[in-house]
Parts: C-alpha cells; structure tokens; sequence
C-alpha cells in the first residue's frame, strides 16, 4: 500500500502548462517536472513560456544576482540578502 496517493485529477480552476506536450492543460495531468502551474486561468496558463522568458530575462539582468567581482567587499545589499 502506498503512503502516499498520486493526485491525478486537478482542482476546477487550475491550469497548468505541459512543457512536454506544449498544451493548456485543467489539472496536472502531466508529471510536475514536465509543466508549469498552477495559474488561475486558462490564458495565464497559455503564456506561462512568454512569462518564463520575461522572469530569465529580469533575473540576468538583475544587478543584486551578480557578483561584483572576487574580492570585491561590496555596499549595501551584497552577500547580506538586504536590497
């Protein structure tokens, strides 16, 4: 017996994005390493790759996720977690 069971059907309302299928799907019906989710609606869920470029993009551009160089004992927000 298992200890744990697989949830298999979806909660009305959650949708996901499949990254191996590239669908819209309403509840995970895909394994949780293969999608995104969960969004609110059918659209966000639609736009979860347009949103995901978006995040990358802030992310490697953000000043605060890169070092300013070895040895460099840094300002305000370096290496303490404050902004």
């Amino acid at each position: 017996m298992a200890l744990f069971k697989r949830r298999t059907v979806g909660k009305p309302g959650e949708w996901f994005y499949c990254l191996e299928h590239r669908t819209v799907e309403e509840g995970p019906q895909c394994r949780a390493a293969d999608r995104f989710g969960p969004y609110a609606t059918r659209e966000e869920a639609a736009h979860a790759m347009e949103t995901a470029r978006e995040r990358n993009l802030e992310w490697e551009t953000d000043p605060r996720w890169h070092d300013m160089g070895k040895g460099d004992k840094g300002g305000k927000g370096e290496g303490d977690g404050t902004p």
